[in-house]
């Protein structure tokens, strides 16, 4: 289901939110409606609208809208993996750029409900400050570890999601892959297709309609004997994007569990997660417009595994 937005209409006033909610041309279910009421989905002219609001009587012109790429955030279950501090960049009235660990998720997974999430650290945090929750722009994976932004109210999410959706944001990951990428630089160009049973990106052909175009520039920033430092920039923002691609090359990122192919499995490199952090963050400010560029030293365990290597 998309995002959604909904006007109280004149017969409407009166009615209360978890009825109007659940109405057929809606979420056509009042558990639907508790549910997304629950979850921290609902916002009423603006204001983020929580269980205890099912029973409020809606008046017309009333703006009602549905939030369903905002993560659940009113579940409150024991959460386990690493935590702590906050590694905030950047931080002002629209946006908030953290430097995540490795080991912790962007944003909350219904199949991890147990595992921490970055949003809901910052959620945490707000909460004490009585500050609103963050907005989801993008995110990157649990074991990836680098720069990701959230933003602070709607219309800063909406700014930035479109810039994302156009591609505009340079990204630039670094990333530790077997063997010696050739040549030193170039361009990776694929057509994925997500397989939704085993949750991992797939080769396709070019005319697949299910195919979705992903693009890489990379170089190389430093050789080792049987390994490579390289330098990856985005020009897509395909799930698994730089992992699928590197191991469609046979450089299969060092740590790689899931997409593994050629020299990962001869000589294995110990590392605890695949060896890539989002490095740098270019964009273009919500409201003013000015041009922000952030960057992220890649974390404890990134710079060891390059110590090792050097040896």
């Amino acid at each position: 289901m998309a995002d959604s937005e909904w006007t109280t209409r004149g017969d409407e006033a009166g009615l209360r939110l978890d009825k109007f909610l659940a109405a057929p041309d809606r979420l056509r279910s009042r558990g639907k409606a508790v549910t997304a009421l629950e979850r921290g989905k609902v916002y009423v002219n603006g204001a983020e609208a929580g269980l205890p609001d099912a029973a409020r009587r809606l008046a017309a012109g009333d703006v009602v809208r549905l939030w369903v790429d905002r993560p659940g955030s009113a579940r409150r279950r024991p959460r386990t993996g690493p935590s702590g501090e906050l590694d905030i960049v950047f931080e002002d009235d629209d946006l908030l750029v953290v430097n995540k660990p490795p080991g912790i998720l962007s944003v909350p997974l219904e199949r991890k409900a147990d595992a921490v999430s970055v949003y809901e650290q910052i959620e945490d945090r707000n909460r004490s400050h009585g500050k609103r929750r963050p907005l989801v722009v993008h995110r990157i994976d649990q074991d990836t570890s680098g720069l990701v932004v959230f933003a602070k109210d709607a219309q800063a999410q909406h700014r930035l999601k479109v810039q994302f959706a156009r591609r505009e944001p340079e990204r630039i990951y670094l990333a530790v892959v077997y063997g010696h990428p050739e040549p030193e630089s170039g361009t990776w160009r694929d057509t994925l297709v997500w397989d939704t049973t085993a949750l991992i990106q797939k080769e396709s052909h070019p005319r697949d309609p299910r195919g979705l175009e992903a693009i890489s520039t990379y170089r190389i920033v430093e050789s080792f004997r049987d390994a490579s430092l390289i330098e990856v920039q985005l020009r897509t923002g395909r799930r698994n994007q730089i992992r699928i691609q590197a191991r469609l090359r046979g450089h299969t990122l060092v740590g790689e569990e899931r997409y593994v192919y050629g020299p990962a499995a001869l000589r294995p490199i110990a590392f605890g997660r695949q060896a890539l952090h989002a490095y740098r963050l270019s964009c273009t400010h919500p409201s003013d417009g000015r041009a922000l560029t952030f960057v992220a030293q890649p974390p404890a365990d990134f710079k060891d595994l390059l110590a090792r290597l050097r040896r």
